[in-house]
């Protein structure tokens, strides 16, 4: 097969994932000599005013694109997605009833996680949707959830991409009732469409997908929810919500560099016209690779429901035409294919399999448009045997 002559690599990583190229130039231009200190960002004092600066830049271009309501607090903190699972119950169960219990949604690999490590702090969880028997294709029906009502519910959480599964929730959780808290994990589609942040209580997202570079991890908590600590469970301290915030998520030394590389992504965001923009380009590009192999008469075949499609995280499998099921000879075959074409990370997670290409804001349409043509060229291949 032929060889890309060319410098560009398309990279369908899952995460860390495609950063905008005009911000990788920026950063790199900026990585020795910031705003003439005469130093990179990674040297200044997270207390010196020009790393204040950073910050209040970053957080007032965030709260421009997402349209942060004035009672939410934004917070920088560490440790990833996978901290918030803990941080969850540490912060949001004091209450003042004694049969309290959080309401999960389960809906793929993550969430799983998360209702496990909830399980692991000794607190009563309610998984009121499970999706574990379809092997999460989005088999989600919303009238059958029977949520725990208030006062005795802590929160409800799901997660509304499920980059394993490539499982995708449409619009908001519904129907959650009024007085509780709704936490949701968007670290793979967060600023990749519109949403109203008022309806959440929580929301909380990894950096290294759709916003910067690994090490940071984006919150946004509602006011009324800094004192709801768990009565027993002693919370840590990077985990403190309350102190975060007041702290201006500055209590230890952030991460400095990682949180000024996600500024640049934010002020990219605006120049490309804000989230509005990067929801039509996305809607394109995923309907465009949808397409493709919805049209592929069963070579390239997508497990989910299409009502709960991901648009940032397609999954796929490359069946044999006789059979009609995955092939992992010819799924290999499109891998090392696509690796000569310098066309990386396509590789399925593996714990599932298969092929998967990631979509996120930074990946252009011209880098689904090459993924679609070689999808095309590889089954003509297969067809001629």
């Amino acid at each position: 097969m032929p060889q890309n002559t060319t410098t560009t690599v398309w990279n369908y990583s899952a995460g860390p994932a495609i950063m905008p190229k005009p911000v990788l130039q920026k950063a790199a231009a900026e990585l020795v000599n910031w705003n003439n200190t005469a130093m990179s960002v990674m040297e200044l004092s997270h207390r010196s005013p020009e790393f204040e600066q950073i910050l209040a830049t970053t957080e007032h271009n965030l709260r421009t694109l997402l349209a942060i309501p004035h009672n939410y607090r934004v917070l920088w903190m560490q440790g990833g997605a996978t901290s918030q699972f803990s941080a969850l119950v540490y912060n949001l169960f004091g209450h003042p009833h004694e049969h309290v219990a959080a309401d999960y949604l389960v809906t793929g690999a993550w969430s799983a996680k998360a209702v496990q490590e909830a399980n692991r702090l000794g607190v009563k969880t309610n998984v009121v949707l499970d999706t574990t028997a379809s092997n999460h294709t989005g088999s989600i029906d919303p009238t059958t959830i029977h949520y725990t009502p208030a006062p005795n519910a802590a929160y409800v959480y799901y997660c509304d991409n499920e980059t394993v599964h490539g499982v995708e929730f449409p619009a908001v959780l519904a129907n959650v009732p009024a007085s509780v808290p709704l936490v949701c994990d968007m670290s793979s589609n967060i600023l990749s469409r519109t949403f109203d942040v008022s309806k959440f209580g929580l929301i909380f997202a990894g950096a290294q997908k759709n916003i910067g570079p690994a090490g940071a991890t984006l919150v946004l908590i509602r006011d009324d929810l800094l004192d709801r600590k768990h009565p027993t469970l002693v919370c840590p301290v990077m985990m403190d919500y309350a102190l975060c915030a007041k702290n201006n998520s500055m209590y230890n030394t952030p991460p400095t560099y990682a949180i000024y590389v996600s500024g640049l992504v934010f002020e990219w965001l605006l120049q490309q016209g804000g989230i509005p923009a990067m929801e039509k380009r996305n809607k394109e590009k995923a309907e465009t690779l949808y397409t493709a192999i919805d049209s592929s008469n069963g070579l390239f075949v997508c497990p989910v429901a299409k009502t709960y499609r991901s648009r940032m995280n397609v999954p796929f499998r490359v069946c044999d035409p006789t059979t009609g099921q995955p092939s992992n000879d010819l799924e290999k075959r499109f891998l090392n294919g696509a690796q000569e074409r310098r066309m990386l990370q396509l590789k399925g997670h593996r714990s599932v399999g298969g092929i998967r290409a990631s979509l996120y804001n930074a990946m252009p349409i011209e880098g689904v448009n090459v993924l679609v043509d070689y999808m095309r060229e590889f089954a003509a291949t297969v067809n001629k045997k």
